[in-house]
């Protein structure tokens, strides 16, 4: 069989070359293309014959007259694959070869191919018929109107039709998606020809599909049998009407809608699929008509029914139908159709009273989907409508509010409050919680919106808030019980709050600050609730702080009062202390008692911002009630030890009474601004209550600071001890008992050490109460001298183990000594990074006393780094060291211990330890040699000439050594820090290679011709040139920005070295990857590069021709 195979095509081929009589042939050459094709479909068939198969379909296809069997092919076979493949043939030829074509053969082909769409479209799969429609369609693209006139009216006519009209439909939706948005083969004068060519028809093709979409829906509303009136269908015609300031309109919408047949509905569809692309990029204007507009709005209605349904049969027994699949896509293409009206920005005004027509209608729908009736509560309604439906008029919902709310408010037709009203009730009977979450979203944009009205119309503050105040206050209670167990339990125990999502992050929301979580922190699915919830409290809290605060907190209050009062039923057993509520109906009741409390002190911490700066005198009455209330529950909870008590359900009160403390701190720790803002007002005066505020809280964090207490709770202790050290800053701190108790553990080598991270918070906190400026004071006064001893022996303290490994460094180890020295080196950098690392941006006498105290330090880990250079886990940790003192103290240092700092780095890392890190030491190996990297890019940015003599040494590795290991290999990063470095080189020591321009101008010319270091120069520029011919996008395009950086900085495209021998490498590269789309992303920037370099000479004609002639594609 393959024998014929072979035959039949060689024949094939031959004819096609000499132009013979193929009628006989062609049924065998069909034959052989079938089996041909059937063959390579098979599971047996290897991937050698495929290839063999494939090259030659590839070979037949490259025919000139192949298509002429190709015509053939597709009407004579059923064979899915041939009529696929010989599809693309013409697909090849129309997009590649048709300037080649002989116009003879190209008006056969356009005649041809839609005879054989017309006679076959009703027996073609669908996937062959719309190829062959974009087939066709792709012909116009070339030829339309010039030698193929009749294309769109032949489209017009197919829809004109009842036959072919969803033929048409199909062929005007294809055109409309590759001729109004084409892609990129094609000149920019001929897109702009065929946009306009398409608007020039828009006008027809609305009318034409406005008739058929009324004509279908009036057609079968005759027969819509029309319901008795309802006991409610009074109340929702006037609602209705005052939506819609038009009773006919009202009375029009409120029709029943139509049962349509299946091709009536298949028709509407592909007319509705239409309009949802013709909008997408045509301009609002005349031609969208007020009856287009209703028709459209009618078939959304389609979505607003429930997917089941009661109907009569026959004998009139009643029974189930399910609204089909296509009948609920009509809804949800309709609202795509209103979604793309919606997203348009730039509304002329003519077109405004459209639009607040749209709105008034769809907040109809908005009225009809949230209606409760005997049959359905609102949210059982929403669950039963499909879903696709309710995501689109979410996003209705959201386009009004971000995009036309400003202009539609004003509007005097529309009423806002009660549409504020039909958004609540969508809002919380939402069935998801990814529509809840949508929902909230929407109303965080009104609120902002709201906001940056009221500051921009100060003068009618009181009278926006008034007319929104009832709505607003009614939001945040709805909200409030939304994240309360006690209102809905059954909702939020669905919720997961273990798993962490990496799709979102705490910093979304910008919580470090009051507790919540770091930056990049994950969120589980629970977080993520509150978090949105809270951040709506918050928009409100700021436009109503009065009613915001007079609502949250007595809810506050009564669940503290519940944990406050546990005290009472706490027993002494034989293992300690029991809390003894032990009946199952208490301990859940306790549960969501405490769950609560959690999640509203984190509302009150995420509130503190809103009692700070200018409203700090306004609202320091409620402030300081939260502050002493939040004081007091930290304390009782130290005190009483309820994180280490037993209760009847550990596995469940234990952790909510352990996250109520941590939460309790968090949020006290939010309020740290707020008291630094206190102390700053009292500190001359009556500093009691501050002082008893600061004292009460240390009084609460002490007990915490043990490695015994559970890291939740202590590393919220932590924080809030460090954002009283860094914040707040009391003169009076160090003199406190509870911080004087506290230096002396974290100094004791034999008490037991915390948990890492709870070690680095606490040093650095004390560290900060040493060495930050206490606020309020005059330099006299703030007793420096005694702080920086007291520094001094702090660190001495924390670094007494690693000081003395400088004396044991230069002996033989045992293993095990080694790893104890690791560890030792690891604990300690830590520490002494994060202390540089939080006072880097202080002033010059607190970053003084800070080296002072660290140089011994500073000094054995120089002395350390070369024992140590082979194991790159403490290489990584002392180049961290380093990378921060160099970013924060570089000036304390001193330029000998800095000089003498870079000369030990450029010893040690000598090629083969490069290579080392890089190719065999894996990702930390490659940190290692990023962060000298960093270093070399902080040292060559210097000013001055100090460190200048190192600049050929730093070239030198950076080319000779580093350059050539990476050159070849992905590592990334180190890329990405190597050319920032030589980036840095350029353009901080642009006079190492450039004479100034003072000089130019003394020298007039000579500056232009002679440059200092060229080798090195051309290295650094052939290596940026190799950059732009590897896949890595990221790094083409930062070196694509440092090129044109150097160039608006340097004129580097103007200097004749680069114009002479570099500029033409570098356009040709450029123009190579345009052509190849291998960057696509980047398309506008390498354009722009492209253009700057010739612009250096537009004139070289000579020259460009030679750069495009040099690009292949």
């Amino acid at each position: 069989m393959q024998c014929v195979i072979w035959l039949g095509l060689g024949t094939v081929l031959a004819h096609v070359g000499m132009g013979e009589d193929l009628e006989a042939s062609e049924e065998a050459s069909l034959r052989a293309l079938e089996n041909l094709m059937t063959e390579f479909f098979h599971n047996c068939t290897t991937n050698e014959r495929k290839r063999e198969i494939e090259e030659l379909l590839n070979n037949f296809a490259q025919q000139i007259g192949a298509w002429r069997f190709c015509i053939y092919f597709l009407s004579s076979t059923r064979n899915d694959y041939v009529m696929m493949y010989s599809l693309t043939v013409f697909e090849n030829l129309i997009n590649k070869m048709w300037l080649g074509v002989p116009s003879q053969d190209k008006m056969e082909i356009r005649s041809c191919l839609p005879k054989l769409l017309l006679a076959h479209h009703k027996t073609l799969p669908y996937f062959i018929r719309n190829k062959l429609c974009k087939v066709i369609v792709d012909i116009g693209r070339q030829d339309w109107p010039m030698f193929y006139h009749d294309f769109f009216t032949n489209i017009l006519q197919l829809i004109q039709s009842p036959v072919t009209t969803p033929l048409g439909l199909i062929m005007l939706k294809t055109t409309s998606e590759e001729l109004a948005c084409p892609r990129e083969d094609l000149s920019i004068a001929r897109k702009e020809e065929l946009r306009k060519l398409l608007l020039d028809q828009v006008q027809t093709v609305l009318g034409l599909l406005t008739g058929i979409l009324e004509s279908i829906w009036d057609k079968y509303s005759v027969t819509a049998a029309t319901p008795p009136p309802s006991p409610t269908s009074g109340e929702s015609g006037d609602l209705l009407s005052s939506l819609l300031r038009s009773p006919s309109t009202a009375k029009l919408l409120n029709q029943p809608i139509p049962v349509l047949d299946a091709e009536s509905e298949h028709v509407c569809s592909l007319a509705l699929e239409c309009l949802a692309h013709l909008f997408s990029w045509i301009p609002l204007s005349a031609s969208i008509t007020p009856s287009l507009l209703t028709t459209i709005f009618h078939f959304a209605r389609f979505g607003c029914h429930t997917r089941a349904r009661k109907t009569l049969s026959l004998n009139g027994s009643s029974q189930n139908s399910v609204l089909g699949p296509e009948r609920g896509r009509l809804g949800v293409l309709a609202m795509s159709c209103i979604n793309e009206l919606m997203s348009k920005n730039c509304v002329p005004v003519e077109f405004e009273e459209y639009l607040l027509r749209m709105f008034q209608q769809t907040f109809y729908l908005l009225q009809k989907i949230t209606k409760e009736n005997n049959a359905h509560t609102v949210k059982s309604r929403l669950e039963e409508l499909d879903e696709s439906y309710i995501e689109k008029f979410t996003d209705f919902l959201r386009l009004f509010v971000s995009v036309h709310l400003r202009r539609i408010e004003s509007y005097s037709q529309f009423p806002v409050v009660e549409f504020l009203a039909l958004l609540f009730k969508y809002t919380f009977h939402q069935p998801t919680h990814e529509g809840y979450f949508s929902c909230l979203d929407i109303w965080a944009l009104f609120l902002d919106y709201l906001t940056s009205k009221i500051k921009s119309r100060l003068a009618d503050k009181e009278a926006v808030l008034n007319r929104y105040e009832d709505a607003l206050v009614l939001l945040l209670t709805e909200v409030l019980n939304r994240i309360q167990f006690r209102y809905n339990q059954a909702q939020l125990e669905e919720l997961d709050d273990e798993t962490l999502d990496d799709d979102v992050r705490a910093d979304l929301w910008g919580l470090e600050d009051w507790g919540l979580g770091g930056l990049g922190e994950l969120q589980t699915e629970w977080q993520r609730y509150l978090r949105q919830s809270l951040e709506v409290v918050a928009k409100v809290m700021e436009l109503l702080p009065t009613h915001a605060f007079s609502t949250l907190f007595p809810v506050l209050q009564e669940n503290l009062d519940v944990y406050l009062g546990l005290q009472q039923f706490i027993v002494t057993s034989g293992t300690g202390h029991r809390l003894n509520i032990t009946a199952e109906n208490d301990c859940r009741r306790l549960h969501c008692s405490l769950r609560d409390l959690s999640s509203l002190l984190q509302a009150v911490g995420r509130l503190a911002e809103y009692f700070t700066g200018d409203m700090f005198a306004a609202r320091f009455r409620d402030a300081l009630t939260v502050v002493e209330r939040l004081v007091k529950v930290t304390l009782y909870g130290s005190q009483v030890k309820l994180y280490n008590i037993e209760t009847a359900v550990p596995s469940v009160l234990k952790p909510d009474l352990i996250d109520v403390h941590a939460q309790s701190l968090a949020a006290l720790q939010a309020y740290c601004h707020w008291l630094a803002q206190f102390y700053g007002e009292v500190h001359r005066q009556n500093p009691e209550q501050f002082v008893s505020l600061v004292s009460t809280s240390l009084e609460a964090i002490t007990p915490l600071i043990s490695s015994k207490v559970q890291e939740k709770l202590l590393l919220s202790a932590c924080h809030l001890l460090v954002s009283l050290a860094t914040t707040v800053r009391p003169v009076f701190l160090i003199r406190i008992p509870a911080i004087q108790k506290m230096f002396n553990r974290i100094t004791d080598s034999s008490a037991q050490r915390l948990p890492e991270k709870a070690q680095i918070l606490v040093c650095r906190a004390l560290s900060n109460i040493l060495l930050l400026p206490w606020p309020n004071l005059p330099e006299n006064e703030q007793q420096w001298p005694m702080r920086s001893t007291n520094h001094a022996s702090l660190v001495l303290a924390l670094t007494r183990n690693y000081r003395a490994l400088k004396t044991s460094a230069i002996l033989p180890q045992r293993k095990v000594q080694q790893e104890d020295a690791k560890v030792v080196i690891h604990q300690t950098l830590s520490i002494l990074e994060d202390m540089v690392e939080s006072i880097s941006g202080e002033a010059t006498k607190s970053r003084h006393i800070c080296y002072q105290s660290l140089q011994e330090s500073v000094q054995v880990s120089l002395a350390l780094f070369p024992t140590f250079i082979h194991q790159s886990d403490v290489t990584d940790k002392m180049l961290s060291f380093f990378l921060t003192l160099f970013q924060g103290l570089r000036v304390q240092m001193g330029v000998p211990f800095t000089e003498q700092v870079i000369q030990t780095f450029l010893n040690m890392f000598t090629r083969e330890q490069l290579a080392e890190s890089i190719l065999h030491d894996g990702s930390t190996g490659c940190r290692v040699v990023e962060k000298f990297l960093k270093i070399l890019q902080l040292v060559v940015q210097e000013p001055g000439q100090v460190f200048k003599p190192f600049l050929p040494s730093i070239i030198s590795l950076s080319m000779e050594q580093v350059y050539p290991i990476v050159a070849e290999q992905s590592s990334p990063d180190v890329k990405a820090e190597l050319f920032e470095l030589l980036f840095r080189i350029l353009h901080h020591n642009w006079r190492h290679f450039f004479k100034s321009s003072v000089l130019a101008s003394v020298q007039r010319g000579v500056a232009d011709d002679h440059m200092d270091n060229e080798p090195q120069f051309r290295a650094i520029m052939q290596a940026f040139g190799q950059s732009f011919l590897q896949p890595d996008i990221h790094l083409f395009k930062q070196n694509l920005f440092f090129l044109e950086t150097l160039n608006t900085k340097q004129k580097l495209y103007h200097k004749k070295v680069f114009r002479t021998t570099m500029l033409f490498q570098f356009v040709n590269v450029l123009l190579q990857v345009l052509v190849h789309k291998s960057h696509d992303l980047l398309q506008e920037e390498i354009g722009i590069a492209v253009y700057n370099m010739a612009s250096v000479d537009l004139s070289s004609t000579a020259f460009y021709g030679d750069a495009f002639a040099g690009v292949s594609g």
